[in-house]
């Protein structure tokens, strides 16, 4: 076991990744996992809990809401807990929530088991982020995020596919006691490479309350949420849109999710790296092309060759914006950052959700073409956030000087 420890100010002085940044890396991939296979079992989950596939799909949304609600109380909830045994905590959480939904004898279980399960998704993913911030150089610590961040997006290219097709072989259940496998070995890597943070003062819960409701923070959650929102108005419907409007065949639109899923992580490891170089304005140019592209997907949606293009840029735009937005939110909210690192895919959520139900309502009111339109402009309000957050600090910093 590394008995190494680093101080909260400080990292190891490499400028290479360290490995303790993987198990962060694995522990997010379970993460992606357990929230997004269950899309792909639905019909089976419905038929074996004998309820209907709009029940089914409730265990998406409830997770969701878990999140969005279960991040910032049990950050509250832990505050004192040290970084290292809170991101064990959390994986306990995670692998007992999984267990239970590998062994669930009925629907009530299931979902209960998927908001536990759910409470350890966005306090992991902060601590994850906070302690990976400082485990590199200053100069590193975009990167470091994004790399954690990067476990969601593989687990769309290779962990949910492969989860969907152990429950399609094996059970639905076989899919969760993977993840709870997956869980284990993230556990046990956290437990013996990631070393102690040291701590130069208690934390102090009126602190992290003050550092959330910061307006600057405030701001830049609600710069974040507008992004994902603009994501999951299209993202949502993308499988309609692509057969119904584009022309493919359905067996063609797994093949072009994993071509997505490939854009969205290498879209996020490199706008890691641009977030190191140059935060606010890489964020800025990120969002603003972000926009650009959804209002050409709009346009292109006839041209099956040029779709595909719009798709995969605009995957690596989507998600090039969020480790800027996860470094920004630490680095206003630095004397406390814990709990608005952690609220921060709580408001993430919320625009998952926000935009899931915008989407329908433009399908139901407008059309299909129109909802790439939407999310351009819900793109173009989060580049207008990030403009505004920009501005605000720098025209502090003037004054200061």
């Amino acid at each position: 076991m590394q008995n190494k420890e680093i101080s909260e100010a400080g990292a190891t002085p490499s400028g290479r990744f360290p490995v303790a940044l993987f198990c962060l890396t694995a522990g997010a991939f379970a993460i992606g996992m357990t929230e997004f296979v269950i899309m792909g079992l639905l019909p089976n989950v419905a038929s074996d809990l004998k309820v209907t596939i709009p029940q089914a799909g409730q265990l998406i949304t409830g997770y969701a809401l878990g999140v969005a609600v279960g991040a910032p109380l049990l950050t509250i909830a832990t505050n004192r807990v040290a970084q290292k045994q809170l991101l064990c905590l959390l994986m306990a959480i995670f692998i007992i929530g999984n267990l239970v939904a590998a062994i669930a004898p009925n629907y009530n279980v299931l979902m209960i088991s998927r908001l536990v399960t759910a409470l350890a998704h966005g306090t992991f993913l902060g601590t994850g982020s906070l302690i990976a911030a400082r485990l590199v150089r200053p100069d590193k610590r975009a990167g470091a995020v994004s790399l954690v961040l990067a476990g969601l997006t593989i687990a769309n290219i290779i962990g949910v596919p492969f989860g969907t097709l152990i429950g399609q072989q094996l059970g639905w259940r076989s899919s969760f006691g993977a993840i709870t496998v997956m869980g284990v070995i993230s556990l046990i890597g956290i437990i013996w490479l990631i070393p102690k943070i040291h701590q130069t003062e208690q934390p102090s819960l009126g602190k992290e309350v003050r550092s959330l409701f910061h307006p600057q923070v405030l701001l830049i959650l609600a710069t974040g949420a507008f992004g994902c929102c603009s994501l999951f108005t299209v993202f949502t419907y993308i499988t309609p849109m692509l057969t119904d409007v584009t022309g493919f065949q359905e067996s063609n639109v797994t093949w072009i999710l994993v071509m997505y899923g490939i854009g969205v992580t290498l879209g996020n490891l490199i706008g890691g790296r641009l977030a190191d170089w140059k935060l606010m304005p890489s964020v800025i140019t990120i969002f603003g092309l972000l926009s650009v592209l959804l209002f050409i997907l709009s346009g292109v949606l006839h041209w099956p060759v040029l779709t595909l293009i719009v798709i995969f840029l605009w995957g690596m735009a989507a998600f090039g914006i969020m480790p800027g937005i996860q470094l920004r939110i630490m680095n206003l909210a630095h004397e406390a950052p814990r709990l608005a690192a952690t609220s921060s895919h709580s408001a993430l959520n919320l625009g998952n959700a926000a935009g899931a139900f915008i989407g329908g309502v433009v399908i139901t009111h407008a059309g299909l073409v129109y909802v790439p339109l939407v999310g351009g402009v819900l793109a173009a309000i989060g580049t207008g956030g990030a403009v505004l957050s920009y501005y605000m600090v720098e025209k502090r910093k003037k004054q200061i000087a």
